[in-house]
C-alpha cells in the first residue's frame, strides 16, 4: 500500500471531523465545507510523502497539477487553502517554506529583497493576517534594513536581527511590547520567506516588561467630555463607551450586525479572530437609525456612480458577488471618500480612520479641566470599570470586553474599592 493510501485512510476515519473544521474556520461559508473536505482527497491522491514535510512547493505543485486538469484560478487557491488549514490549524503542524540546503551559502533560494517582498506578501495574505499586522511587520522589517543595511537576502543572518533588538532596548529605550513586536516581524521574515531559524536568542537584551494601570474616567468626566463631542465622531465614541468596543472594532462595525431589537451588537473578527456580543442600548437607538439614513443616502449615490462595493473576505466574495453592494454589508461609519484598496486596486468607500476619532477625543478633552492621559481606548477601560462598580460579575465583563483570559479583566477591579486593596488610610483622622 502506498503512503498516500495510508493518509487516505487516516483521512476517512475522521472526515467529519475535519468538514466540522472547515464550517468553523473564518471566511469559509458552512456549506462549503464539502468542497474544502474534497480538496484534501484530491491532495492525498496527489501527493506521497509524510505530513511532517509537506513544504510550499509541494501545494505549488498541487497547484500546477490541478490547472493542467481543468481547474480554474479561485478552484486552485481554494484547494491549496484547504490544505494549508488543514497541515497548520487542524493537525498543527507547521508547513516547510524554504528547501533545507547542505550547502550554507545557498541556504537561502531569495537573491533579492523585492522578490522576498513578494513572497512575504504571499504569505501574510495566505494566513490570513489583519492588513494592519501586515503594514506593521513590513515597517519593522524596514527599519530592520536600513539599521543592519543588509544587501541581500542570502546575506541576512540571525545575528542582525540579535543586534537589532538590543539596539531597540538599549538605544531606543522602546517598551517590552514594542520590542516584542519587532520581533514577530524579523521571525516571520526569517522563518517563513528567508526560511531561516533563529537559533538561541536567551541571551539577547530584552526590553523591560512594564506592569501598567489603565487611565479610567469618572462618570463626570466622560460627561464632561461629550459635551464637546457631537455629530459621526460624538456618536461613535459613545457607542465605544455604551458597549465597550476596541477602536477597530467600531470603525469596522457593519450595517447588518445592529440588532435594534435585541439591544445588542456583533463584533465580527475582534482580537484573536473571535466574534462575540456586546451592548446597543437603547438610548443610542434613534440617533444611530437617523446616521443610518445618511449613510444609505450616500450609498445610493455611490452606486449611481458606479461604486458601492465593499471589502468582504475572498470567499463570501467569490461566493456571493453581489453582497459587497448590499446595504447590510457596508460599514456604519464610511470614509467621506472614495479611496483605492491597496490589496485589490478596487475603488471603494472604506471605513472611517482611526486617527480622526482619535483627534476628535484629544480636541474635546482639550476642552474640559481634565488632567487625565486618556484616549479612546480610555472609554473601554471606562466601560468595564463602571460594569464592575455597578455589581456585574467579572464574567460577564470579561465576555463583553471579549477577553481571552479572565486575569485581563481582573485589572479593572483597582478601582472598585476605597483605595488600593480598598485600605483605609490611617491619615483619615485629618477631617475631624
Amino acid at each position: 500500500m502506498m503512503y498516500n493510501q495510508y493518509i487516505w485512510v487516516a483521512m476517512n476515519t475522521n472526515k467529519n471531523d475535519i468538514r466540522v473544521f472547515f464550517q468553523k474556520a473564518k471566511g469559509i461559508p458552512r456549506d462549503m465545507a464539502k468542497y474544502y473536505t474534497g480538496w484534501l482527497d484530491r491532495f492525498f491522491q496527489f501527493y506521497n510523502g509524510s505530513l511532517d514535510e509537506v513544504s510550499d512547493s509541494n501545494i505549488k505543485s498541487f497547484g500546477d497539477f490541478l490547472e493542467k486538469n481543468g481547474c480554474e484560478g479561485w478552484q486552485v487557491k481554494q484547494a491549496q487553502e484547504a490544505v494549508f488549514l488543514y497541515i497548520e490549524k487542524f493537525l498543527h503542524k507547521e508547513i516547510v517554506f524554504m528547501e533545507k540546503y547542505q550547502d550554507d551559502e545557498s541556504r537561502c533560494s531569495v537573491k533579492t529583497w523585492a522578490e522576498a517582498k513578494d513572497i512575504f506578501l504571499n504569505r501574510m495574505r495566505l494566513r490570513h493576517y489583519a492588513y494592519n499586522t501586515e503594514r506593521s511587520y513590513r515597517a519593522w522589517i524596514r527599519r530592520f534594513l536600513l539599521y543592519t543595511r543588509v544587501k541581500s537576502p542570502m546575506t541576512a543572518k540571525p545575528e542582525h536581527v540579535k543586534r537589532f533588538l538590543t539596539y531597540l532596548a538599549v538605544e531606543r529605550k522602546v517598551t517590552a511590547s514594542t520590542q516584542n513586536q519587532a520581533f514577530n516581524a524579523l521571525l516571520f521574515l526569517y522563518r517563513e520567506v528567508l526560511g531561516q531559524e533563529f537559533g538561541d536568542f536567551r541571551n539577547t537584551i530584552r526590553a523591560k516588561q512594564s506592569t501598567r494601570i489603565p487611565v479610567v474616567l469618572t462618570k463626570d468626566e466622560i460627561k464632561q467630555i461629550f459635551i464637546h463631542l457631537s455629530g459621526k465622531h460624538g456618536l461613535m465614541l459613545k457607542l465605544i463607551y455604551a458597549s465597550g468596543m476596541r477602536v477597530t472594532e467600531c470603525v469596522r462595525l457593519r450595517v447588518k450586525d445592529l440588532d435594534f431589537g435585541n439591544q445588542s451588537l456583533i463584533v465580527r473578527s475582534g482580537k484573536g479572530d473571535k466574534d462575540r456580543v456586546t451592548l446597543l442600548p437603547e438610548f443610542l437607538h434613534g440617533p444611530l437609525k437617523t446616521h443610518l439614513k445618511a449613510v444609505k443616502t450616500m450609498h445610493d449615490q455611490d452606486l449611481a456612480k458606479g461604486y458601492g462595493a465593499v471589502y468582504l473576505p475572498e470567499a463570501l466574495e467569490r461566493k456571493y458577488p453581489n453582497a459587497s453592494r448590499e446595504r447590510g454589508w457596508q460599514y456604519v461609519f464610511p470614509s467621506g471618500n472614495l479611496a483605492v484598496d491597496p490589496r485589490s486596486g478596487v475603488v471603494r468607500r472604506h471605513h472611517i480612520g482611526q486617527q480622526a476619532l482619535q483627534r476628535a477625543m484629544k480636541t474635546a478633552l482639550r476642552k474640559t479641566e481634565i488632567n487625565k492621559a486618556a484616549s479612546v481606548h480610555t472609554l473601554r477601560h471606562s466601560f468595564a470599570t463602571h460594569l464592575l462598580q455597578a455589581g456585574y460579575d467579572i464574567r460577564t465583563a470579561q465576555d463583553l470586553l471579549g477577553h481571552k483570559d479572565v486575569s485581563t479583566t481582573m485589572i479593572y477591579t483597582h478601582v472598585l474599592k476605597r483605595g488600593p486593596g480598598g485600605v483605609k488610610s490611617p491619615a483619615e483622622f485629618l477631617e475631624e
